[in-house]
């Protein structure tokens, strides 16, 4: 998500570019800056619905400003290159597969979210500085085409084992580990699945099975995958992706007319979990709305208008989850996961590794 969802997930389907939302504004902010503007970077699957924002900006006084930057993997490293003169105040959708790269390079300054105390222990991480506040979780897994497999009279993959049997060869796109959040994700799950020497034979077998490697989510899932309705338009030939267990529920959200079952499924025995948090930048230029911000990002009116924008789960206690969720796109029940000191210590080095394997 990211999760992704990223995750969220669906931003080409959403139709949203970088927003600048419309609010109340005027007066000096508490930091004596004169700037009633507080501007969030994220990657470019932000969405938030129109009213969720007015609502902010009343009860803030700031006006909301959005920049989006990429992948999330291109957010977090273009933030880490401009921490000195950020783009921003606050940055959305660093994730568990990065959270230790961005907190190494000192790109947070500390601040505990009024509110935060909800969120579930589940989420919870740098507990002693209050770094990064939790905002959405999601499973990064391979999505499948059910008209593809069923006009081929093949079941679909359920498994990573399965992926790498001759009946899915040259099927399966993935994205970049070393540019995308969900390509590392899936990385990761990988390595937690078949351990520190086992992942690289499984990639072995993997690339010798045909798997396609593109830069980024959007390109794989909305110009490779033939499942989607980005796909079918582009007659995309690949009907394995990997993208998130959300990804069902928003390709009936955005149907027209909305059909009665999605038309992709989920491999539930491939995914990743995701958790993406949201941090002030160390040298913000707006501290005060930066906080005032995140403590909105764990509030209720926010945390609950987040699944059908971003096609992630909110991360607060108590929250209510659309029924699309739980029909078309519920969490794996025994999801792959890896503690961030493990994906700390391993991440470059594994990153390095598959490029090597992979890509050349």
């Amino acid at each position: 998500m990211g999760i992704t969802k990223k995750v969220t997930v669906l931003a080409v389907g959403l139709g949203l570019v970088t927003l600048s939302a419309c609010g109340s504004s005027g007066g000096d902010d508490a930091s004596g800056g004169g700037d009633r503007t507080v501007t969030l970077v994220s990657h470019n699957s932000w969405a938030v619905s129109k009213d969720v924002v007015a609502a902010f900006e009343k009860q803030s006084g700031y006006k909301l400003k959005v920049l989006e930057d990429g992948d999330a993997g291109q957010a977090v490293n273009k933030a880490i290159l401009t921490k000195d003169n950020p783009q921003g105040d606050v940055l959305f959708g660093v994730d568990n597969t990065l959270l230790s790269r961005a907190l190494d390079n000192g790109l947070f300054q500390p601040y505990e979210a009024k509110g935060s105390d909800r969120v579930l222990d589940a989420y919870r991480v740098d507990q002693d500085k209050h770094r990064v506040t939790p905002v959405d979780t999601g499973d990064v897994c391979v999505n499948y085409d059910k008209a593809w497999f069923a006009e081929h009279d093949l079941t679909p993959p359920k498994t990573l084992d399965d992926l790498v049997e001759p009946a899915y060869k040259d099927l399966l796109v993935v994205e970049n580990a070393a540019t995308s959040s969900p390509g590392l994700g899936f990385l990761l799950g990988t390595a937690a699945e078949y351990g520190d020497e086992g992942w690289p034979d499984y990639w072995k077998k993997l690339k010798a099975n045909g798997v396609k490697v593109v830069d980024g989510w959007e390109q794989a899932y909305n110009e490779e995958f033939s499942g989607s309705a980005g796909g079918k338009e582009a007659k995309a030939d690949r009907p394995l992706v990997v993208s998130y267990a959300s990804s069902p529920p928003a390709e009936v959200v955005y149907a027209d007319p909305k059909p009665k079952t999605a038309p992709t499924g989920v491999a539930e025995g491939t995914c990743f979990r995701q958790v993406e948090y949201a941090g002030l930048l160390s040298n913000a230029r707006n501290p005060e709305g930066g906080k005032a911000l995140l403590d909105f990002l764990v509030g209720k009116q926010f945390q609950e208008d987040m699944p059908l924008n971003m096609f992630v789960y909110p991360v607060l206690e108590g929250a209510e989850v659309p029924e699309e969720f739980t029909e078309f796109g519920p969490q794996a029940e025994d999801p792959e996961t890896m503690d961030p000191a493990k994906i700390a210590e391993n991440r470059d080095q594994w990153v390095k590794s598959w490029t090597s394997l992979v890509l050349k």
